[in-house]
């Protein structure tokens, strides 16, 4: 592969980034140019919910800057994504016609999860500190403009990940609509944050020690990466912290823009965001933060690098994606051996299929994720556990799942336990288009099969094998157990399989 150029851009709350990227097969990707710009579009967009005329018309302004040094680099290929600021718009579709139109730039929305797990790629392909700091309790503090998220490690895995809404432009538009003077700032925001905390500790993390804090934030960042020695980024104590904390507080933002090296217009998101760590590190125990100086262009070009099979990923997400699961799953008390004999059968009829259901890799996961979840409701309600497990699992954020693909398994859950409806997917769900209704139709099908065969929740079967013989699909199971009402149940569940796949599964049992 010829060496190419790419372009990430970064459309975020108040500030606008762009990335120029060579990639190549054989050198894999080196940045080659950083342009900033900032723009405060956050701060409108949490207040009135929209963007007025003046702030779209310094957006596309910029965008056509960025539009014009794209094609002096002779870029063969860009993505810009939108965050918070854009996605919180209530008229974000007229809006991005609008940008579009005038500047040529297409922007696609980054949900929340999608955001974070491209931030999270980037902190991970700094392979050498990643692997270091995971090795014992570790936090990642994703500050944005709207929000913050923080994920917890276990055993190396990703395990659990937590929105909540305060982002530092959030946080300061409160603070304006208090009038709040800068010396109040400390005060304030330690308020606003350790409510939410305290329910965040009693919830997440129990008996869990957190020692590091991976921070990704605009501000913080720079600050810290100027004191990195290494290739890793910049590494700090909670009482380095603590010292900035208190020169902020204490000196106006002349003198700070002058001491810090920043813009007068940063100190103040730099002040909010440090009170915000500080807090964090001092809830959570954690005596020192991590600064890998990584920013979503960086995610957004590893994902390009990736789908182009440019780069190799060292770390394997997929399994972050799982143990998520799994750990919700166990939140909500679901059968862990149960959860794994269903994921044993359904994977094998899957696999056993893969010639016929036409599906890929991606809705293996979404499947094996489905089997994990299967009756997560159950903690809410025994009767109504299809609706329970659809609002459960919408309502839970898994990291690197993006809302239609979380839509999808919400689905395959729900109806794993109700009769399919045909009408309300297909047409009364908007985020479902057809594409997306026919994955989830096929997957359920598989579900509702291996769903059947372990009727009794007893885990009769050893091996699961599956054959593919003309229009049958013949499960052969291994087991010296009375399967009578497996055999019995059977046929109810094959009727939906048959349907979509036009295929007759028939269970059979292996003679000793």
């Amino acid at each position: 592969m010829a060496v190419k150029t790419f372009a990430a851009i970064d459309v975020g709350s108040y500030e606008l980034a762009m990335k120029i990227f060579e990639v190549s097969k054989a050198k894999g990707m080196r940045e080659i140019d950083h342009i900033r710009h900032s723009i405060d579009m956050g701060s409108e967009t949490y207040s009135t919910g929209k963007l007025s005329s003046e702030r779209v018309d310094e957006l596309c302004r910029i965008l056509r800057e960025f539009s014009d040094i794209m094609r002096t680099y002779q870029v063969s290929g860009y993505k810009a994504y939108g965050t918070s600021a854009i996605r919180e718009t209530k008229n974000k579709v007229i809006l991005l016609d609008q940008v579009e139109q005038r500047t040529g730039i297409h922007i696609d929305i980054l949900s929340n999860s999608e955001q974070r797990f491209l931030d999270y790629k980037s902190i991970a392909l700094k392979e050498e500190g990643f692997q270091k700091i995971i090795e014992n309790g570790t936090a990642i503090l994703d500050i944005g403009g709207g929000s913050i998220q923080i994920s917890l490690f276990d055993n190396d895995a990703l395990v659990s990940t937590q929105n909540m809404r305060l982002g530092v432009l959030r946080l300061q538009e409160h603070l304006h609509h208090l009038d709040a003077s800068i010396r109040q700032y400390d005060t304030l925001i330690k308020e606003m944050v350790e409510s939410q905390l305290s329910v965040y500790k009693k919830l997440y993390l129990k008996d869990r020690q957190i020692k590091s804090i991976i921070v990704v934030d605009d501000y913080i960042s720079e600050l810290v990466m100027r004191q990195g020695k290494d290739s890793i980024g910049g590494i700090a104590d909670r009482k380095t912290l603590e010292y900035y904390t208190e020169v902020c507080r204490t000196k106006n933002i002349s003198e700070l823009s002058k001491l810090l090296n920043m813009p007068e217009e940063k100190i103040s998101l730099l002040y909010i965001s440090m009170i915000l760590l500080h807090c964090i590190m001092k809830n959570v125990e954690a005596d020192r933060i991590w600064a890998p100086g990584v920013t979503l262009c960086d995610g957004i070009a590893y994902e390009y690098a990736e789908k182009n099979k440019i780069i190799t990923l060292p770390h394997d997400f997929e399994k972050d994606i799982i143990a998520c699961a799994k750990s919700i799953s166990k939140r909500y008390q679901g059968s862990r051996k149960r959860s794994e004999t269903l994921e044993q059968i359904a994977l094998a009829i899957f696999d056993g299929m893969k010639r016929i259901h036409g599906l890929g890799r991606r809705e293996r996961l979404l499947l094996q994720i489905a089997t994990i979840l299967h009756d997560c409701g159950k903690y809410i309600s025994m009767v109504n556990l299809g609706e329970c497990s659809y609002s459960i699992i919408m309502a839970t954020e898994i990291i690197g799942l993006s809302h239609i693909e979380r839509e999808i398994v919400a689905n395959v859950v729900k109806y794993n336990h109700l009769e399919f409806d045909y009408e309300a997917d297909e047409n009364k769900n908007q985020m479902i288009d057809k594409v997306s209704y026919l994955k989830i139709a096929k997957l359920i099908a598989i579900l509702k099969l291996a769903n059947g065969l372990d009727r009794s929740h007893k885990q009769k079967f050893k091996n699961t094998k599956i054959s593919l013989k003309e229009e049958e699909l013949i499960i052969t199971v291994d087991t010296a157990e009375d399967i009578t009402l497996e055999k019995g149940l059977f046929d109810e569940r094959a009727v939906f399989f048959e349907e979509v796949y036009k295929i007759r599964p028939v269970i059979r049992k292996k003679r000793s």
